[in-house]
């Protein structure tokens, strides 16, 4: 990224941002899980915050599972106590805030904190009151920021409809903006292989029924049939991550492109599907390097997908686990994949309308949040 002329990275710092696809267990400050840690007699790798955070990215970059899946359960076990929950959900906001998101959907698994005996609801509440606290914060300094929970259910267990009716209890009523940290949305996250979407068919109709929006979990560690299900089985509104798309795609070996300078390129069913009924993407490309997706973010397929006019967004996954922000995420795709502004603008523009919140909301967001800010920057188009 060194190469970008400064004042290009400090347009992108200074950009509008929205995050679809954010973990709360995966954000944490390094600061923060040493102090919670001590509270909670758990013992970390090291007790120093720099030195922890580097320890988080090694071992979500080393290739081996059970030393990634260990990063969670580091940050899982200090979160098990109401107030722990509420610091780390305001702190999340604060961070986001500070980075320029000005819509985020935090996701995040209420069964896996349960261990300190709380309820499936004390930890909903918790979670909500901590976003609360963090957007009126946020306020106070003149940052603003919409953030609403994702609640999760873990596809290995057999919870699901548990975790259903308890998202279903909590939706937000009316505007997000005026109830900030509510649920807005349902997602299964976990281990995809082995733990399809029809595992328990009945909880996609009721949600569909309860008019309740979805997002899946497909297509990262599982391949084109898994988002197959997550759109058609799930009723999924978006996918979360859906790299593996290209799969389904055929590209033309030479590279070449039609006079509309798109790469050339032929449509499987599920792909077709998928672009013509324009289902979100929720990728998150330095999580996929870390996942083995793609080799490096030149040649990441967000790229060619964003080309094919998929309705792609761009994501931090695990913000601690990848070392990362939105501002790093976008900055890396304009050094080493050639975007321009007026492409994150289209994808940043794509996630807001596609934002689990009402028709008139999404709308504010792009007209009062997003547009005039971008209309600012030098070099962007909208």
């Amino acid at each position: 990224m060194s190469h970008l002329p400064s004042t290009l990275r400090e347009q992108i710092a200074q950009l509008p941002k929205v995050v679809l696809h954010d973990h709360l267990d995966g954000g944490l400050r390094p600061a923060t899980i040493v102090e919670l840690a001590a509270e909670a007699g758990h013992e970390l790798p090291t007790t120093d915050p720099d030195a922890l955070g580097t320890w988080f990215v090694e071992a979500a970059t080393s290739g081996d599972l059970p030393r990634y899946l260990e990063t969670f359960d580091h940050t899982i076990a200090v979160m098990q106590t109401a107030d722990h929950l509420r610091r780390v959900a305001r702190e999340s906001v604060l961070d986001l805030a500070a980075d320029g998101v000005v819509y985020a959907e935090q996701r995040w698994a209420p069964e896996q904190h349960l261990a300190g005996g709380l309820t499936l609801q004390e930890t909903v509440d918790a979670v909500r009151e901590g976003l609360a606290e963090g957007v009126a914060e946020a306020a106070k300094d003149g940052r603003t920021i919409w953030v609403g929970q994702l609640v999760t259910a873990m596809r290995h267990a057999d919870r699901w409809e548990e975790i259903a009716d308890l998202a279903l209890a909590n939706r937000v009523e009316g505007a997000l903006a005026d109830s900030p940290g509510a649920v807005v949305g349902f997602d299964i996250a976990g281990a995809e292989l082995g733990f399809p979407p029809d595992r328990y068919p009945a909880i996609w109709a009721t949600l569909d029924d309860a008019g309740f929006p979805v997002t899946i979990h497909a297509g990262e560690a599982d391949g084109v049939d898994s988002i197959s299900q997550a759109v058609h089985l799930g009723r999924a509104a978006r996918v979360g991550h859906g790299v593996r798309i290209v799969e389904d795609i055929a590209f033309d070996p030479s590279g070449d492109r039609d006079e509309d300078a798109e790469p050339l390129a032929t449509l499987g069913r599920v792909a077709t599907w998928v672009r013509d009924r324009q289902v979100p993407l929720e990728l998150c490309p330095t999580s996929n390097l870390q996942t083995g997706a793609a080799a490096s973010i030149a040649e990441h397929p967000i790229t060619r997908l964003l080309e094919l006019e998929f309705a792609v967004t761009v994501n931090t996954d695990n913000r601690l686990q990848s070392g990362t922000s939105m501002t790093r995420e976008m900055t890396l795709l304009v050094a080493e994949a050639g975007w321009t502004l007026d492409d994150l603008y289209e994808v940043t523009v794509t996630a807001a309308w596609n934002a689990f919140v009402h028709h008139d909301e999404r709308r504010r967001l792009v007209e009062d949040l997003i547009a005039p800010k971008y209309a600012e920057i030098e070099g962007a188009q909208v």
